[in-house]
């Protein structure tokens, strides 16, 4: 299978589901806009995704108070598969309809996978509730949509790993978005869209292709630059201090070397041919 197989069922399969994900968007956009699609792949290729997945040797340990994930950028280095499905996700067909779907003007997908790729957590990983930095790497276009891929077969809700998104902010209940085999979730990127994934209770890895899709203009008009911006969960007080220190010590940052002080490694650097 080559990204344009995987593309020629993926968009069949949101075009035969184009009005019920339409229908959940724009009952969600509001606060936080998010749809999701099951069973987006045959079974067997859904399957085969997960088998060829990179072993937690293979990958990067993301390891802090923040967050516990390996991740993998660097797809030249594992199967042809897994660089195939994602970027199916970036055919221009799949781009425009999801762009129209959740009402963005100029999409674009992200070849360099900037904090893209491959995600995997295992028991008692986690990933703090945040805000996904508000641009790409260059600081030229606007992060506006998140789209998450899950390959791991016989997950359970109850397992954890699962998408929490925050809409009425983290004095409220939080939305769960079960990390379901074969479900692509979309959600929204904007300054309000406090997302997090809740921590593993389970011996096994939650597997997950990911993208993300940019726009020359924010998704909304009140939207402004941030960085990734953690928070503690709502029982983690002294924590949650801790982090909005560090928020505002690498927006100060930020302020002064717009680029960053180093070169985010979190990009797929693939060789000229």
């Amino acid at each position: 299978m080559n990204r344009n197989q995987f593309a020629d069922i993926i968009l069949q399969r949101l075009i035969d589901q184009k009005e019920e994900i339409s229908q959940q968007y724009n009952s969600s956009k509001d606060k936080i806009g998010y749809f999701w699609v099951d069973d987006l792949l045959p079974e067997e290729l859904a399957l085969e995704i997960n088998q060829v997945f990179p072993q937690e040797k293979e990958m990067v340990l993301k390891k802090s108070l923040k967050e516990d994930k390996y991740i993998a950028v660097q797809m030249d280095q594992y199967h042809p598969i897994l660089e195939e499905i994602i970027y199916a996700f970036q055919d221009e067909r799949i781009v425009n309809l999801i762009a129209e779907i959740c009402e963005i003007k100029q999409p674009i997908p992200d070849s360099s996978l900037y904090a893209g790729g491959l995600s995997m957590m295992g028991n008692r990983q986690f990933l703090q509730p945040h805000l996904d930095n508000s641009h790409d790497a260059k600081r030229e276009l606007w992060r506006v949509l998140n789209l998450l891929y899950y390959v791991t077969p016989d997950w359970k809700e109850e397992y954890g790993g699962n998408l929490e998104i925050w809409p009425n902010g983290l004095k409220n209940d939080q939305i769960t978005i079960f990390s379901k085999f074969n479900r692509l979730a979309v959600m929204a990127t904007h300054n309000d869209s406090l997302h997090s994934v809740s921590p593993i209770k389970f011996k096994g890895f939650r597997k997950c292709v990911s993208n993300y899709y940019f726009s020359k203009e924010p998704l909304r008009e009140t939207d402004s630059f941030h960085v990734t911006s953690f928070r503690g969960r709502p029982e983690q007080k002294v924590l949650d201090q801790v982090l909005q220190v560090d928020n505002a010590l690498r927006m100060g940052v930020r302020k002064v070397f717009k680029k960053g002080v180093v070169e985010n490694p979190h990009i797929y650097k693939k060789e000229e041919k």
